[in-house]
């Protein structure tokens, strides 16, 4: 290229496919499940006098992964301002903290039950906020099969 001749822009890159998983969510959204899988097994894994312990590990992780998937939500509302959802939203955060206060006060069961059983009921929001357009096209395939690992861990922690 000689002095004063304009450099060509390198080609763009494609634009990822809509209906693709990103890579990012495609590897660290299964690598979220391991302290799942690590509850569930804990009763196989630790001695007896340490499950109560694992229970709470066990709830206090499913209430993070939970207030995060209700912050999604807020994050597809938020743009369009839809006054419902970021009311709903807040949901997962709130039932999250529920079953931490019952884990804590009561016992571990009880909440990795009322947790299992949030993430079923928000796993439909998810599947219709998709089919609405609100959310990727791709969305209900990384979240079903992680909310059914979830949703198995945190019953297989309950039943310990």
């Amino acid at each position: 290229m000689a002095f004063g001749e304009a450099a060509s822009a390198p080609a763009p890159s494609p634009a990822p496919s809509p209906a693709r998983i990103p890579n990012a969510a495609l590897w660290l959204g299964p690598l979220g499940l391991i302290p799942f899988v690590a509850g569930a097994l804990a009763p196989w894994l630790l001695p007896a006098e340490r499950l109560p312990d694992a229970g709470l590990a066990l709830a206090g992780y499913g209430a993070v992964i939970l207030s995060f998937l209700g912050g999604v939500h807020w994050g597809l509302a938020a743009p369009a301002g839809r006054p419902l959802q970021i009311g709903l939203s807040v949901l997962p955060s709130l039932i999250g903290w529920l079953a931490l206060l019952v884990a804590n006060l009561y016992a571990p069961a009880p909440a990795l039950w009322l947790l299992a059983a949030a993430f079923a009921a928000l796993l439909p929001g998810d599947l219709l906020a998709a089919g609405r357009g609100l959310a990727p096209p791709w969305y209900p395939r990384l979240r079903l099969p992680l909310t059914l690992v979830a949703v198995a861990c945190l019953a297989v922690g309950a039943l310990a």
